[in-house]
């Protein structure tokens, strides 16, 4: 059971981690990944709030962490639901005026799309999917073994309070024949603020196709910062990661 508060927004309530900081600099709001929570940041927003002195907010999507359940099973438009309706009421609700977005993997491309049409700072992407790529989906079926035949089931009992809807809400969607024409990069160009993006090169659920994208086809400024690590450079990679992030974040309001 987490200790944590939440907050009301479209759908349910969820759990929220909001670290203080100057209130005159812009704040962080941390976005997890597909089968991540509050917990799963392991800490990382914390340290980067501690860093930066800037206020700094996790929160997790319905269906993860102790987070309300989703009302309905998820489509393969979650990702926009989710950075178009419930993040402008989140971050109202927060009095997060014009935050730096700052996702992995699915909070990544909920990120991606959140900063095509809404007043950000600066948005920085690590590991982010960009369109379906069949080398990604590999991994996605990976996962799906691993929860039916393995262990991860019981890991993620451990920091989910309904792990078969975290779960199948993000696998079942991912391995959908309509997932496959899944894509981002018409909202891309809509991204005006800087970007950093951050892949590491063995990564099982995706390319760097995905962020060279993202350089391609977003209107501002972006860095491309490519590591030997695999899905999560924060924990494979953090002194790399952690320094990329603080260099990016310095010259920001």
């Amino acid at each position: 059971m987490s200790d944590l508060p939440t907050v009301a927004v479209p759908g349910g309530r969820v759990e929220f981690d909001d670290v203080p900081g100057d209130p005159d600099r812009a704040p962080l709001l941390f976005l997890h990944e597909g089968l991540g929570s509050v917990a799963l940041w392991r800490g990382w927003h914390r340290r980067i709030a501690d860093a930066t002195g800037r206020r700094t907010v996790a929160y997790s999507r319905l269906g993860h962490g102790w987070s309300d359940p989703p009302p309905a099973p998820r489509d393969t438009g979650f990702m926009h639901e989710e950075a178009r309706v419930v993040l402008p009421a989140l971050r109202a609700a927060l009095g997060m005026a014009a935050p730096v977005v700052i996702g992995h993997s699915d909070g990544a491309s909920i990120g991606l799309v959140h900063a095509a049409g809404a007043e950000v700072v600066g948005l920085a992407v690590l590991a982010p999917h960009v369109f379906a790529e069949e080398f990604g989906l590999v991994g996605v079926r990976a996962a799906r073994t691993a929860y039916v035949e393995g262990d991860l089931r019981g890991r993620m009992a451990r920091r989910h309070r309904d792990p078969d809807a975290a779960f199948h809400n993000w696998n079942d969607v991912w391995l959908s024949d309509d997932f496959r024409a899944w894509d981002l990069r018409p909202d891309l160009p809509g991204i005006t603020c800087p970007v950093l993006a951050v892949q590491g090169t063995g990564d099982p659920y995706g390319t760097v196709a995905h962020v060279e994208a993202v350089r391609d086809l977003a209107t501002g400024p972006v860095r491309l910062v490519v590591l030997d690590c695999a899905h999560a450079p924060h924990l494979e990679a953090p002194e790399e990661t952690t320094a990329a992030l603080l260099e990016f974040l310095a010259p920001l309001p």
